[in-house]
């Protein structure tokens, strides 16, 4: 096995793999194969994508969960991405320069023909040493414009190659900020948001809104019906909460079954207007298990909302909602509950 060109030895690959087994007892993590395929990834310094975000996770005593493994599994194969449409990258530009320093080339020995050619017209010319010097001309720029054309049809290549490359790195970059098994966006997203949110309302009048949701009993649900109708249910209230927003809010997955959603201009009772639309949404539909066609019954949801106050931290919002949302769990569920509700004023008074 090769870490970083360098050719490994059994022993040496034996005593990396045990240095990642006891990093993932001490992490408490699972000693899975996707999981190992992470921690040999960090130990052997082939990923810094993956060993700066198990180092951070380390340092802030951060739990290993099954999402943060899988957010550690996508920001690997990002990574991995990045580097190859990189090098991909490196490789066309360096094509091209190649290209271009040929042509230069080829346009100096052209530039020479071309100057010896007015020399020798400066002297007196024989009809016949004309004709040679008018063909040695022309036969110079015959050379120069089908050297110019192939030059013009490679750079057309290599500008393809580039746009092509632009695409698969756009692609690579939506791919690290969604979530894989609800499409929306991920974690790392919403906290993207979250920061963008703090800066508007620290510089504008615009009204910046907070809603997280709650998969009621969903743990209930996945230990009866199993794991595969449990990522259905995700999938559900994902597609709920993508149908109930506008195009420049952001709606998230950022935990298990936890949801949340940035409102950008929306004050907190057209916030509440939405939540509610979402709640009727989710409850709403049928949950039918695919595998037999059972009708399994309906989902609810409990939603939390509060709205940025001018220059608030994101994280004193996000826990003024988490309030919220833990006001709607102690108050049976299946509820709307906002920072204005009569019912929260104790709670965050306190």
């Amino acid at each position: 096995m090769e870490v970083g060109g360098v050719a490994l030895k059994p022993d040496n690959e034996q005593m990396l793999a045990k240095t990642a087994l006891d990093l993932m007892g001490e992490c408490g993590v699972v000693p899975a194969p996707p999981n190992f395929e992470i921690f040999y990834a960090h130990v052997t310094g082939e990923n810094p994508a993956i060993s700066h975000a198990i180092l951070d996770m380390m340092a802030h005593k951060k739990p290993f969960t099954p999402e943060a493994l899988q957010d550690l599994r996508q920001l690997g194969r990002s990574a991995a991405a990045m580097e190859q449409v990189g090098e991909g990258m490196n490789s066309v530009i360096s094509g091209m320069l190649g290209r271009l320093n040929d042509a230069g080339r080829h346009a100096g020995r052209y530039s020479s023909a071309l100057s010896a050619a007015t020399g020798e017209l400066g002297t007196e010319q024989s009809p016949e040493e004309l004709r040679k010097l008018v063909e040695s001309l022309q036969a110079a720029t015959r050379e120069m414009e089908n050297r110019t054309h192939s030059l013009e049809k490679e750079l057309q290549k290599s500008s393809e190659q580039v746009t092509e490359l632009r695409h698969k790195l756009d692609n690579v970059h939506k791919e690290t900020l969604t979530d894989p098994l609800t499409g929306i966006a991920n974690r790392k997203a919403f906290d993207n948001a979250l920061a963008a949110a703090e800066e508007q309302v620290a510089g504008s009048d615009d009204p910046v809104s907070l809603l997280l949701c709650d998969i009621d009993h969903f743990k209930k649900f996945n230990d009866s019906w199993g794991h595969q109708t449990g990522d259905q249910v995700l999938k559900l209230v994902a597609n709920c909460l993508s149908e109930n927003v506008k195009g420049r809010d952001t709606a998230a997955r950022y935990g298990g079954e936890e949801f949340g959603v940035v409102l950008r201009g929306t004050p907190l009772k057209d916030a509440v207007r939405i939540a509610e639309q979402i709640r009727h949404s989710v409850e709403g539909r049928r949950l039918v298990k695919k595998s037999t066609g059972d009708v399994l019954g309906t989902i609810t949801i409990s939603i939390g909302v509060a709205q940025f106050a001018p220059h608030e931290a994101a994280e004193v919002t996000v826990r003024r909602a988490d309030a919220c949302l833990y006001g709607a769990k102690q108050n049976g569920r299946n509820l709307v509950i906002s920072e204005s509700d009569p019912r929260m004023v104790s709670i965050l008074a306190a």
